[in-house]
């Protein structure tokens, strides 16, 4: 075993670093879940269709998705830690860009927010997998806990920073800059007192080619898998405000049932990971949240009463927090050290967010065509199954890029 994959940090460094690592957590979501409730706002101002203001939301997927596929050799030829930061301060310029209002520079600062975030998506399984390879499971659940904190809490303040604070959707989204900024200053005081990595080291990892996961059928499923949830999740945080809006919710209180939905999200977000790591197969924890999404989205397409409207969004925000931590608690369990851990992040991420980059999207542009909710939310509660069948086989109690343990017997 290579030193790098050996090495353990002291109990003070492991505090540091765990700290460190839930300030990225903090930082992961944000930037993309404060634009949802001023969705519309920006739309009409910036006289948008529905597909283009969509691809506010799509574009930073679609940066995560071609980010994501040299992430990881980035991680290992200049260090994960190196490259955490610069996620960092591509965040905190692209938020500062996007906050203009300027239809081109909109766009520009959301994919650099894309840019940043995508290295830290990334890169973050590969480094708790080597600096905590017996605590992944625990590590994942407390950041991705962190990261769906903040990710609700964007949601529900950014009518009340715009409107009712009178900062206007511009300065209510580039408030987050605070965050990142104060991230990146954090995570450089982190790194100097991190220990080097060797050079010839670095050129070791990167020598070594991702052989074996573009055939492992595990490791399409954990692709699979983490690209339908996030194909749920970054529609929800789209569209579901405009859903409840046509429903006969106000603008603010669809903005705070989105904020809601990812807020009841955080018990499942911690707990699923915690569950994950004591049972050999996670794969029935997965069938289980993926049919609970389904549930969800099958809620809101038959439609009803407010209530029975907010207990749907409250079962999509419970899935969504469990199938978010599962998909990133399996990039390490799934893999046998940090360096096939960053591969796997690396496809599962550039391929899955490609494909999660089509929801809000072709959502949009469904209900453009149609004029009506049906269809699409049709289309999601199909797509909640297909997650639920990924679900199972990315539990599999192996190792991407091996056989089967029945097959070597």
């Amino acid at each position: 075993m290579r030193k790098t994959e050996i090495q353990r940090p002291s109990s003070a460094k492991r505090t540091l670093l765990l700290i460190a690592i839930i300030i990225i957590g903090f930082n992961l979501r944000p930037a993309i879940t404060s634009v949802g409730p001023l969705l519309g706002t920006i739309r009409d101002e910036l006289g948008l269709s529905n597909w283009s203001a969509g691809l506010i939301t799509s574009l930073p997927l679609i940066a995560f998705a071609a980010m994501s596929t040299v992430a990881a050799r980035l991680g290992n030829r200049f260090g994960n830690m190196r490259m955490i930061l610069t996620g960092l301060i591509l965040l905190t310029v692209g938020i500062i860009i996007r906050s203009v209002a300027y239809t081109p520079l909109l766009f520009i600062g959301t994919a650099m927010i894309g840019l940043g975030i995508a290295l830290m998506n990334v890169l973050l399984p590969a480094f708790i997998k080597e600096k905590f390879p017996g605590k992944v499971g625990r590590t994942t659940s407390i950041y991705s806990t962190a990261m769906c904190i903040f990710a609700a809490a964007a949601s529900g303040v950014s009518i009340p920073l715009a409107s009712g604070a009178g900062l206007g959707w511009e300065l209510s989204l580039g408030s987050w800059v605070l965050l990142s900024a104060a991230g990146a200053v954090l995570w450089i005081v982190v790194m100097r007192r991190e220990d080097p990595v060797p050079e010839d080291e670095m050129k070791v990892f990167v020598a070594r080619k991702q052989k074996g996961l573009f055939g492992s059928m595990l490791a399409w499923q954990v692709t699979l898998f983490m690209g339908l949830q996030s194909f749920g999740f970054y529609t929800l945080v789209s569209w579901l405000p405009q859903i409840l809006t046509d429903y006969g919710f106000t603008p603010s209180a669809a903005g705070w049932v989105l904020s809601i939905a990812q807020m009841v999200s955080i018990p499942s977000t911690f707990i699923a990971p915690l569950l994950a790591e004591k049972f050999s197969h996670q794969s029935g924890i997965a069938g289980a949240a993926g049919l609970m999404y389904a549930l969800g989205y099958g809620g809101l397409l038959l439609g009803g009463s407010h209530a029975f409207l907010i207990v749907s969004s409250m079962l999509i925000g419970l899935a969504s927090g469990a199938t978010i931590s599962l998909s990133l608690a399996f990039l390490g369990m799934r893999a046998r050290d940090g360096r096939q851990a960053g591969q796997l992040s690396g496809m599962a991420q550039s391929i899955g967010y490609l494909l999660a980059a089509t929801g809000p999207i072709a959502i949009g542009l469904i209900y453009d065509m149609t004029g009506s909710w049906t269809i699409p939310l049709a289309v999601l509660t199909g797509m909640c199954l297909l997650l639920t069948a990924s679900g199972i086989g990315a539990g599999r109690n192996k190792f991407v890029g091996e056989p089967q343990p029945e097959e070597s017997v």
